[in-house]
Parts: C-alpha cells; sequence; structure tokens
C-alpha cells in the first residue's frame, strides 16, 4: 500500500526471472493502488485512490468494466484488496484530517452485490492500509497511523484492534501463513516481523527489511515490493524464505529492480504461480492533500505485468 512517504520507483525486466505486460484498458486517471484476481472468473480487480471506485477486466486487458461506481456503498479512497472465495475484500480511506474515516466493503466477486461493511471512525486520524485473510476466513488489517492491526470482532461484527505495539510502527504490508498460525508484518520502522496468532507474541527481532509496500506468503516464502527505501538498489521486488516452521527468515533473493521515477508498483496478486502487478500506477501524478491529479496530460495507460514464480 502506499505510504506517504514513499518513493517513485519503476520496475524494469528483471534478468533473472521472465515476465510479460498487458495493456489495460482502463481511464488514465484511475490511480490504482489495491488488485486483487479471482481464480474463477480469471478477472483482474483493481481500486482507484482518486475516483473512489473498483474495475475490473480480463487477465489479457479485455473486457474492461466498472465493477462497483464511485462512492458506490460509502467506498473511499482505494487501498489494500484480496479475494478470499467468492468474496472481494476491499479497503478504502478518507486520510483527510479530524473527520478521517475508513471502511472495508465485502463485495460478492461476480456480482459486486454489498455482503457487508465495516466503517471505523476515529479521533485520530486512521490509515487502514492493506488486508490479509486466513483460509478460516479470519482477517487482519494493517493501520499505518497507530501501529496497529484490527480484526473483527465475532460477537458485535465490529472492527476492532487486535494487535498494538510500537515493535510494529507504521505497519503497510500483511500476510497469513498458509497453515494459519502466523502473521507476517511489514513494519516501515523495523523491517518484517513475525507474530503468533494465538499467543500475539513477536517472534523475531527487529530487522533491515524495511520500505516495503505490498507482501504475499507463497510456498513458505514472503514476495514483497520494496519501494521506500532512499538507497535505489534496495528497492524492488523481492523474495524473503523462511525456516521450515515459518518462524524466521533465512535468505533473501531480488527478482526485479527499480530505474526511473514514472512507474511506482505498490501491491499485487498471486495466481498460478505467477506474481500480477501494475508497474505503472502513477501515484507521482496524485497529490493526496488536494485529491486532485497534478498534470492529465501527463497520465499514460496502465500496464499489467506478469512475472513468473519459482513452482
Amino acid at each position: 500500500m502506499r505510504v506517504i512517504f514513499i518513493l517513485a520507483v519503476v520496475l524494469i525486466t528483471s534478468c533473472s526471472k521472465s515476465n510479460h505486460s498487458v495493456k489495460l484498458n482502463f481511464h488514465k486517471d484511475l490511480i490504482p493502488e489495491g488488485i486483487a484476481i479471482d481464480p474463477v472468473s480469471q478477472k483482474v480487480y483493481l481500486n482507484s485512490l482518486f475516483k473512489n471506485k473498483i474495475v475490473r477486466s480480463n487477465l489479457d486487458g479485455t473486457q474492461p468494466e466498472v465493477f462497483i461506481e464511485s462512492n458506490q456503498f460509502g467506498y473511499l479512497s482505494g487501498f489494500g484488496m484480496t479475494i478470499k472465495g467468492d468474496t472481494l475484500f476491499a479497503l478504502g480511506n478518507s486520510h483527510t484530517g479530524p473527520d478521517n474515516q475508513s471502511i472495508l466493503l465485502l463485495l460478492d466477486v461476480s456480482t459486486g452485490q454489498l455482503i457487508n461493511t465495516y466503517l471505523l471512525k476515529n479521533f485520530d486520524k486512521s490509515y487502514l492500509n492493506d488486508i490479509a485473510v486466513g483460509h478460516n476466513g479470519n482477517f487482519y488489517i494493517t493501520d499505518s497511523e497507530h501501529s496497529a492491526i484490527y480484526t473483527q470482532n465475532k460477537k458485535n461484527g465490529h472492527l476492532e484492534i487486535y494487535f498494538s505495539n510500537t515493535e510494529i510502527q507504521h505497519p503497510n504490508g500483511i500476510t497469513v501463513s498458509d497453515n494459519g498460525q502466523y502473521l507476517y508484518i511489514a513494519s516501515m520502522k523495523s523491517g518484517i516481523r513475525i507474530l503468533d496468532i494465538a499467543t500475539k507474541k513477536l517472534l523475531n527481532f527487529p530487522n533491515d527489511h524495511k520500505g516495503i509496500d505490498g507482501m504475499k506468503f507463497y510456498k513458505n516464502t514472503l514476495i514483497c515490493i520494496v519501494n521506500a527505501r532512499r538507497n535505489p538498489e534496495k528497492n524492488g521486488i523481492f523474495q524473503f524464505t523462511l525456516n521450515k516452521s515459518g518462524t524466521k527468515i533465512t535468505g533473501q533473493s531480488k527478482l526485479g529492480s527499480f530505474e526511473n521515477p514514472t512507474d511506482i508498483p505498490t501491491t499485487f496478486a498471486i495466481h498460478n504461480n505467477h506474481m500480477y502487478y501494475v508497474a505503472d500506477s502513477q501515484m507521482d501524478m496524485f497529490d493526496e492533500t488536494s485529491d486532485q491529479i497534478i498534470d492529465t496530460s501527463k497520465l499514460e495507460d496502465y500496464h499489467l505485468i506478469q512475472l513468473n514464480l519459482n513452482p
């Protein structure tokens, strides 16, 4: 997910991985942030920071359409998204002043009909950024402003703080292990932290794996987009290996590099051993303070990148 101090970067082809680019025929002023893929319909879903809506198309870019209209169901500026079963989980934020609101919509992935709404209003600014859904349907949301993780209170159906600790200051990307035992939290201050879900205890120490935006658990590794390091050589797409228990990071490899100041990949989806992301989300053209595009004449077409991962 985007953070205030994100650096403008662009992905170039990795020498060790093959990738494929597809033009997406959406309006250029979308400014997409969240992305999700439905494995059944083979459609890609993108939300919009600027238009407060969600669109979708086939993976080859054909049949583009609006999934939910601007502000439909109270949707706000789009952030993290994911699909679990037949449900699209979509986060949104107003990210403005004392009246800040954050929202989570649960939508039927085929029809776009509303399943549920979770609205969070804070006197202090909240910033619900990314979401992970476990195999049991439990979901976990990072709040980048409050160093906290939210989840659903099963008794009253409201969002509540599941875990809060300065050890995960400015959490952004989040993912859950396939066995549902661990949360992996990308903190801008203390790197990738591993949290035992049952005991709510952090299992590892602060580390230098910082600047991570999107993060996914993949075959006992973590795939990450790193886009907020001051040293541009430390930005890119990385794969972090874990020990067999999933409680320790044992190594890393770089799958792609960033170079130019026009394209900013943020979040991604994994489908059939491939990573999908929008390379040119054009965050540098969006002014968060005014909620306006800086120069519409400089907007370009969006491209969906497919990167092959290790099988």
